[in-house]
């Protein structure tokens, strides 16, 4: 992918980032045989990360909003950019040891996402685009989804609703549907690489509910530029303001779309 200069500004944060990341990742291996354990020290590395890309950006980039875990919204004197940032997606994962998480960082101008990069310091795989240039995995391969069309041939990926979130019955509902027609169903535990993966074609296909702008943004524009499709999961663009989210090539989406859909449109389980 030609290195714009946009892009450039955007891997410089993301890499630094990733470097903290990456050294207090070190740490919570350590920490996991602890009887304390290591939730307020991944806490920590969150905020550092976060820090380092506000700093980080916003000297590049001055006067430019932000939407932030952590920070929330932050205006900016140029009210038409606004970057949509996760320092750490896939908290989980590195709270247990997983080398699975990412650096997330999107720009919205206009209101429409224009560029996209997720960073996973564990093995230093980077994916990014920029609308109308195409997505690149580590600035090398060209990214496109993959070609299955059939639901019986493919993987697909979602993320579980955990203790403390809403949806549980509505998700086993929609997974035993996905589970009768696919060739199976992965949990890998962050949205961002999730869509990535998608991206890439490692994966055929992805949904999930109960999302943040920052969880999906980057991953959007990436998915888009592989040639892949993303919906809501009423089917419309309205991922970031809804939180849900369907993706795929033209054939996988559509065929999840319907899968959840008619999920959705089930009675519920009496208790």
């Amino acid at each position: 992918m030609p290195a714009s200069a946009l892009m450039t500004v955007m891997l410089a944060a993301a890499r630094k980032a990733g470097r903290s990341l990456a050294r207090d990742f070190g740490e919570v291996e350590q920490l996991q045989v602890s009887l304390k354990g290591p939730a307020n020290f991944v806490s920590a590395a969150d905020t550092r990360a976060e820090e380092i890309l506000f700093t980080e950006l916003s000297h590049a980039r001055p006067g430019y909003g932000f939407l932030m875990e952590e920070r929330g919204e932050v205006q900016g004197a140029d009210r038409t950019h606004r970057w949509i940032v996760d320092p750490l997606d896939g908290t989980t994962n590195f709270l247990h040891g997983i080398p699975h998480f990412a650096v997330s960082i999107a720009l919205e101008r206009d209101g429409e996402l224009v560029a996209g990069l997720i960073f996973n310091p564990a093995n230093q795989e980077v994916f990014a685009a920029e609308r109308g240039k195409g997505a690149y995995v580590n600035d090398r391969r060209r990214l496109r989804v993959a070609a299955r069309t059939e639901m019986s041939a493919s993987v697909i990926t979602s993320g579980i609703p955990h203790s403390g979130r809403p949806g549980h019955e509505l998700f086993l509902r929609e997974l035993q549907a996905v589970m009768a027609t696919s060739a199976g169903v992965r949990r890998m535990g962050a949205a961002s690489l999730d869509l990535a993966w998608t991206a890439a074609g490692r994966l055929d296909g992805f949904w999930e509910r109960g999302l943040k702008p920052w969880d999906i943004a980057a991953g959007i524009v990436i998915l888009r530029e592989a040639g892949g499709y993303v919906s809501d999961a009423g089917g419309k663009d309205g991922m970031l303001d809804k939180g849900s989210i369907v993706a795929g090539n033209e054939a996988i989406h559509r065929h999840l779309l319907k899968l959840i859909r008619t999920a959705a449109a089930e009675p519920a389980i009496a208790p």
